[in-house]
C-alpha cells in the first residue's frame, strides 16, 4: 500500500439521470455527489428511513446471479457494477450515488450514460494523495466449478485483460484490454450487457427481466426462435417485429465493436473490483470472468491489502520541523506535565494527525510502573494517543482553547511491544468516519522503531468548557 504522488479525485457537483431498472422494470433516480477525501463510493437508499448507506464493498455482496449485488443490515443495492466501472473508468476516488430505489437504471447496458454524466458533474482534484496497493507478486483465485480464474500481476499501472469462451457458435472465444485506465471511456464505456436467447426465455417465463429491452442488452440467438418465442419476445420487448441479423443478434440493435462481449466483462471486472476499496497498481487477466469468480477475487485482495496495511509500518520524517511544538500542543490541549503525552505533532490534516513522545526515565509513572524493570503503562500509551487525536478533534473548531475532548469509549485494544525508557513513541491516528454532533471516532496506532506497539480504537466527544 503506498501514497500515489496522484491526488485523491471527486466530482464538481451533484448529477442526475433517470431511467428503469433491469430486473425491477421500475423507474429510478440515481444523482451522483461530490465526495470527502478518503471517503470512496457508497450508495444512499433516499426511498428508505433514515437514509441508509451501504458502501461499495466486497464484503456486503450477496448475490451475483444477474449482476453484483450488495446488501447491509437488510437494505439492497442491485446491478451495482456498471456505475462502479464508470467512476473507476474515470478515475474518480470518492463519490456518494443517491438512488430512490434498489438498483440503479439500467440505461443503454453499459456504463456510457455515467461516465458521461461524471463529466458533465466535471472533477475536482482534493488534497490527500490517493492510496494504491502496488501488487508485487501474483495473486490469482480460481472457481474450480466454472474454470474461471482472475490473477492479478506486477505492473507499472491498472491494466485488466479478458478473455471469454461461451462455447456456441454465435458467441465463441473474444478478448479484450484495456491498457490504460485513461482509454476506459473510448474503448470500454460503451460495451453493453448481453444475454443468450435461452436465458432472456428463462427470465422472462420467472418474471425477472421487466426493464429490459432491445436498446440495453445485445440478444445472442444461440437457438431456433419459434413462433412462441417469436410473439413472446415481441411482447416483451414492445416491437411489432423481431428478427435475427446475420451475426446472430436480435434486430434493431447494432454491434459497437466486434468483441462488445469481451469488452463488456472487462467493465464488469473494473465495476466488481472497486468493490476492493482501493486502486490497484497491476495487471488482471481475468479467463472467462463472472460476477461470482470477480466478487470472490476482490474479496480475496481486500483482506490480503488490509492485512498487510495493517502489518506495515508508516515512514514518517523526523527531521522535519514539526508541525506544533510543544508550546503550541498546550496551546490546544488542556493538559501539563506531568500529564502531557505528546512532544511534537508531525503532522495534521482533516482526517489524521501524526505525534511524538520521546519516552524517558524521569517520567513519574517509571518509579512505581516497576522498580528496576521500567515499562511504560499501556493505559498511558492510550492516553497519548488520544491526546494526539485530541489536536486533530480541536483542530476542527476555530477556538480549540475553550473546548476540551472526553474519552467515551476504547474499542480492541491490543498491546504488541514493551515501551521503555530511551524510545520515541509515534502515534498515527485516522478518523473513521466524519466527526457528527461533536463525536470523533479514531483508528489510533502507536509505533516505536518501526514495530506497532498499540492499537486501539477511540471514540471521544468534543465538549464546550462552561466558563465561556
Amino acid at each position: 500500500m503506498s501514497d500515489s504522488k496522484v491526488k485523491q479525485r471527486t466530482i464538481g457537483k451533484a448529477i442526475t439521470l433517470t431511467g428503469v431498472g433491469l430486473h425491477t422494470g421500475k423507474e429510478v433516480t440515481l444523482t451522483f455527489k461530490p465526495a470527502p477525501e478518503n471517503h470512496g463510493y457508497a450508495f444512499v437508499r433516499v426511498d428508505l428511513e433514515d437514509n441508509p448507506i451501504i458502501e461499495a464493498d466486497a464484503n456486503y455482496v450477496v448475490d451475483t446471479q444477474r449482476g453484483t449485488n450488495l446488501e447491509k443490515n437488510g437494505v439492497k443495492i442491485q446491478t451495482s457494477e456498471h456505475v462502479l466501472a464508470a467512476l473507476v473508468g474515470m478515475e474518480v476516488d470518492n463519490c456518494l450515488m443517491e438512488l430512490n430505489a434498489s438498483e440503479p437504471p439500467i440505461m443503454d447496458g453499459s456504463s456510457k450514460f455515467f461516465v458521461e454524466a461524471i463529466e458533465a458533474a466535471g472533477i475536482v482534484e482534493q488534497d490527500a494523495a490517493r492510496q494504491e496497493y502496488i501488487v508485487k507478486e501474483v495473486i490469482s483465485y480460481t472457481d474450480e466449478e466454472s474454470g474461471s480464474e482472475i490473477i492479478v500481476m506486477p505492473s507499472e499501472e491498472y491494466q485488466v485483460t479478458t478473455m471469454v469462451d461461451f462455447g456456441t457458435k454465435v458467441l465463441g472465444t473474444q478478448n479484450a484490454s484495456l491498457k490504460h485506465i485513461s482509454d476506459f471511456k473510448k474503448e470500454i464505456s460503451n460495451a453493453r450487457t448481453f444475454s443468450f436467447l435461452h436465458e432472456i426465455e428463462m427470465l422472462l417465463e420467472h418474471g425477472l427481466i421487466k426493464g429490459g429491452d432491445l436498446n440495453n442488452a445485445i440478444v445472442y440467438v444461440d437457438k431456433e426462435l419459434s413462433p412462441e418465442t417469436m410473439k413472446k419476445l415481441r411482447s416483451a420487448f414492445g416491437k411489432d417485429k423481431i428478427s435475427v441479423k446475420p451475426n446472430g443478434i436480435l434486430d434493431n440493435l447494432t454491434l459497437h465493436h466486434a468483441n462488445e462481449a469481451a469488452r463488456h466483462k472487462l467493465l464488469d471486472v473494473v465495476g466488481d473490483l472497486a468493490l476492493i476499496g482501493t486502486r490497484i497498481r497491476g495487471k488482471v487477466i481475468a479467463n472467462k470472468p463472472g460476477h461470482h469468480v470477480n466478487t470472490q477475487f476482490a474479496k480475496k485482495l481486500s483482506k490480503i491489502i488490509k492485512l498487510e496495511s495493517r502489518n506495515k509500518v508508516p515512514q514518517f520524517d523526523l527531521s522535519k520541523p514539526p508541525v506544533k511544538d510543544v508550546n503550541q500542543i498546550m496551546d490546544m490541549l488542556p493538559h501539563r506535565p506531568p500529564f502531557l503525552f505528546v512532544d511534537k505533532i508531525l503532522e495534521l490534516s482533516s482526517t489524521h494527525v501524526v505525534g511524538l513522545k520521546n519516552v524517558t526515565m524521569n517520567e513519574p509513572f517509571f518509579v512505581g510502573h516497576f522498580p528496576g524493570a521500567p515499562v511504560m503503562p499501556g493505559v498511558i500509551i492510550v492516553e497519548a494517543m488520544a491526546q494526539t487525536g485530541g489536536i486533530l478533534a480541536l483542530s476542527t473548531v476555530p477556538d480549540p482553547e475553550n473546548y476540551l475532548t472526553y474519552f467515551m469509549k476504547i474499542n480492541n485494544v491490543k498491546f504488541k511491544q514493551q515501551v521503555n525508557p530511551g524510545d520515541t513513541l509515534i502515534f498515527d491516528l485516522k478518523l473513521m468516519s466524519p466527526i457528527r454532533r461533536g463525536i470523533v471516532l479514531m483508528n489510533g496506532y502507536a509505533y516505536v522503531n518501526d514495530k506497532l506497539v498499540a492499537e486501539a480504537e477511540l471514540m471521544a466527544q468534543i465538549v464546550k468548557t462552561k466558563n465561556i
